[in-house]
């Protein structure tokens, strides 16, 4: 964890994207050895070399805000991109600037705004949009099966959008999602019916935005929230007594994370780095700064600030744990590569490029409901 902490404080841009048009940055995936690819607000696909970040090529063809891109891990040519256009599409990066080699779809009123792929690439798994006053769902599909209808549906544990959904890096039957509703539920898919695979509940007390699995045996879940709240919950104590919260934070702009006791103005996502043992929280301001930070029981942990980057709001980051970098893209149409010692070149920053048309973040009032579950945090 040190020597990660250690090359965290000596980061600096090294490459920039030059954008030829306005359009925020969504989010970033890394193919392993090979490509980024960045989902935009334009309903495209851009691939970058990782190195470089030179431009490769585009994939174009969703009709609605993506909301999110994902290599596959058993064929890494594979990536996949949900959107609000109701299809989870597949495409062979070999083939760039081609269309999609697989489309998943469910019923003609589901509009996705989250979906994942579970660790063995077999089950797809996508969050709707509410589609009526209390419906919203989790649609499956096997992946192995093109143009095959959903295996089924889940639609009794959220009431509203469904925000995030995440399996677990490590087991194929475990999931984790997050809605508007303020729930975060979890699941073991391989009980069947819904009521059976529902394991936990927890409450965020607000719009959850964003889970993440973490902790050493990864049994410890990250929930951001659309108004800045953090929760770090313990799910290996749902057989116990012991309170399954390790940290929450309902507000981590009220936090005195800065130097002379400042705070974010919002946070980006967190990551769980498994080689370094660390959960990185990344929170920056509307400027463009960064913050990156350690989140654990004694909360968030200010490790390195980030300046001469971005010029607006970042909303996406990953590490690359291989090349040793941190890449970041955001609201000024601008993809950077920091890495540790790099040449600085903020003679290239660029100022935002943000455009009236650009996706901005949803966020609806929390809803509180009354429900049935084993266990709440």
């Amino acid at each position: 964890m040190e020597a990660l902490e250690e090359q965290l404080k000596v980061l600096s841009v090294t490459r920039r994207s030059r954008p030829e048009e306005p359009t925020y940055l969504l989010d970033v995936a890394l193919q392993p050895g090979g490509l980024l690819a960045v989902s935009c607000s334009n309903f495209s696909v851009h691939l970058h070399d990782r190195d470089t970040l030179r431009p490769l090529g585009e994939l174009r063809g969703h009709t609605g805000p993506i909301c999110g891109v994902t290599f596959a891990r058993s064929s890494p040519d594979l990536l996949f991109s949900g959107s609000a256009d109701g299809s989870v599409r597949v495409w062979d990066v070999r083939r760039r600037s081609s269309d999609a080699v697989q489309t998943f779809r469910s019923d003609a009123s589901h509009s996705f705004c989250s979906f994942d792929l579970s660790c063995s690439d077999a089950l797809l798994c996508a969050g709707t949009e509410q589609v009526s006053d209390e419906d919203s769902f989790l649609v499956f599909w096997d992946r192995r099966k093109p143009g095959a209808d959903p295996l089924g549906v889940y639609s009794e544990s959220h009431s509203d959008d469904i925000t995030q959904v995440r399996f677990h890096p490590r087991d194929k039957d475990r999931l984790a999602s997050g809605s508007t509703d303020g729930l975060v539920n979890v699941f073991d898919l391989s009980r069947g019916p819904e009521d059976e695979a529902l394991l936990a509940t927890c409450n965020s007390d607000s719009s959850a935005s964003a889970v993440c699995w973490s902790g050493p045996d990864l049994d410890q879940l990250l929930c951001l929230s659309h108004d800045e709240g953090l929760h770090l919950w313990d799910l290996s104590q749902l057989d116990s007594d012991e309170p399954l919260t390790v940290f929450s934070a309902a507000d981590a702009r009220g936090l005195p994370l800065l130097p002379g006791g400042g705070s974010v103005d919002y946070l980006v996502g967190g990551r769980w780095l498994e080689g370094a043992g660390l959960l990185l929280v990344v929170g920056g301001m509307k400027s463009g700064e960064l913050h990156l930070m350690r989140c654990d029981g004694g909360g968030l942990r200010l490790l390195r600030s980030l300046q001469g980057g971005h010029a607006s709001t970042v909303r996406c980051f990953l590490w690359d744990a291989e090349g040793e970098a941190l890449v970041t893209g955001g609201e000024d149409a601008q993809l950077l590569l920091w890495k540790p010692g790099g040449e600085e070149l903020t003679a290239g920053r660029k100022e935002s490029m943000k455009s009236e048309s650009a996706l901005r973040l949803k966020s609806r009032p929390h809803k509180k409901h009354r429900y049935q579950r084993e266990k709440t945090a």
